[in-house]
């Protein structure tokens, strides 16, 4: 065959297959959202594939990171650092704003998949939030069909599938590109990880997520989520930068893929009151975020509340346990109306951190004599007994202890993963139990 013929040959069958890719992704567009969104055609269309509507799999949560915060675009790198100064070892030099910055997101999974849809949060944004553009380890991201989305203030967006090979407990990349943004940004600081912010100046190091707040993946093996909502000892404070070290890492790897582990934890966070910035403590209070950040995970079944450590320690102290105990009762309910099984944890020891008093240790006390007592949680993970010193059970084990005598070291949060006894989260509940 003559070059020019085979040339000719090979344009149609390449404008053969983008028409008719265009047509996959308008005939999946339909069937994912009932009509065609606005601006499908054959160049948005073409741009990523999309997940089959007949495949096999269901959606599970394999990572998130609830928004905690948000931050002038101006100062983000500098309040967060602040905030996260022992783990943090660089950020975005002082005055430097968000326009024109692309985003990578560095965030670790629990379990692996063939597909993948990410959400997106303005939650804190006073202004609609533009991303023109998004990837998941490189692969495009569209948004309806289309390759952009504009978030409204307040509100966040989920993408469409994408086919990409997720892999299990392994590091993914999700990049962002926000060329108009002007803040507030929608961030989770103090991650513990170390993601990467570049702009005209060069490429620099970050530890916190912005506007990225949770990943799925299609997975046809695991039986689910279990979605851990708790304060900075679920989020890794204390914990070695990179190391994937949090207690819900260490339940994840435990379970070998059998169901995915979302990590909702904030630092600071309490379930009463709302968090007041970056700072001692920030984030929707746990009551409030309940139904986003714990219902809301894709394939949730099983539910680890960890909260409470902070209603007790934090300014102003709450002083009724009770309290507490019908706060966390409260959690347990609305999670028993979705016909989720739930797991509670006993409240850890924090004498000799700096807000310590023996009248908020009786607080402490008493409320774990609540949980111990049954009727809050299905099952109690005894986190308190597991790390605190025998001799002394006011405070943490000293080989446990990070150094503030609140926050746990890598061994600490090691030991409170393989405290959880794995029976206790198959045991689901149906929803005819509920009637």
């Amino acid at each position: 065959m003559p070059r020019s013929q085979g040339t000719a040959l090979l344009v149609a069958l390449v404008a053969g297959t983008a028409a008719l890719a265009a047509l996959v992704a308008y005939g999946t567009a339909v069937l994912f959202y009932g009509s065609a969104p606005k601006g499908v055609g054959t160049a948005s269309a073409a741009r990523s594939p999309v997940a089959p509507a007949h495949a096999s799999g269901v959606w599970i949560g394999t990572w998130a990171g609830a928004p905690a915060v948000g931050v002038a675009d101006t100062d983000v790198d500098t309040h967060a650092n602040a905030f996260a100064s022992t783990n943090t070892d660089s950020g975005t030099p002082a005055g430097h704003d968000l326009t024109r910055r692309t985003i990578r997101n560095v965030v670790h999974t629990s379990i692996g998949g063939d597909a993948a849809r990410i959400t997106l949060s303005n939650l804190f944004g006073t202004r609609p939030l533009l991303i023109d553009k998004a990837t998941v380890n490189t692969r495009p991201v569209t948004f309806r069909g289309a390759p952009s989305v504009t978030i409204p203030a307040g509100g966040e967006f989920v993408s469409d599938p994408v086919v990409v090979p997720v892999a299990a407990d392994a590091d993914l990349v999700v990049t962002l590109r926000a060329p108009t943004a002007s803040g507030p940004v929608t961030i989770h600081p103090n991650t513990h990880q170390t993601s990467y912010v570049e702009d005209e100046h060069g490429t620099w190091r970050s530890t916190l997520w912005r506007y990225l707040t949770a990943v799925a993946v299609r997975n046809d093996t695991a039986t689910g989520a279990i979605a851990v909502i708790g304060d900075s000892l679920s989020a890794g404070s204390g914990s070695t930068l990179d190391a994937d070290g949090r207690w819900p890492d260490v339940l994840s790897d435990r379970l070998h893929g059998r169901y995915g582990v979302v990590n909702q934890g904030i630092a600071g966070n309490r379930i009463l009151l709302d968090g007041r910035g970056i700072g001692a403590s920030h984030g929707q209070r746990a009551s409030a975020r309940f139904d986003r950040d714990v219902l809301g995970v894709a394939g949730v079944k099983t539910v680890v509340i960890a909260l409470g450590i902070n209603d007790v320690q934090l300014f102003p102290q709450q002083r009724d346990p009770q309290r507490i105990a019908d706060a966390l009762a409260d959690l347990t309910e609305r999670a028993h109306a979705r016909g989720l099984h739930v797991v509670g944890a006993t409240l850890t020891p924090y004498e000799g951190s700096r807000n310590w008093t023996p009248a908020q240790e009786a607080v402490r006390t008493r409320v774990n004599a609540l949980i111990r007592a049954g009727g809050i949680f299905d099952e109690v993970v005894d986190f308190d007994e597991a790390v605190r010193d025998p001799y002394r059970p006011s405070r943490l084990l000293p080989r446990f202890d990070s150094g503030d005598h609140l926050h746990l070291n890598d061994h600490g949060y090691r030991q409170l993963g393989q405290r959880v006894d794995l029976r206790t989260l198959y045991r689901e509940r149906a929803m005819s139990d509920q009637l």
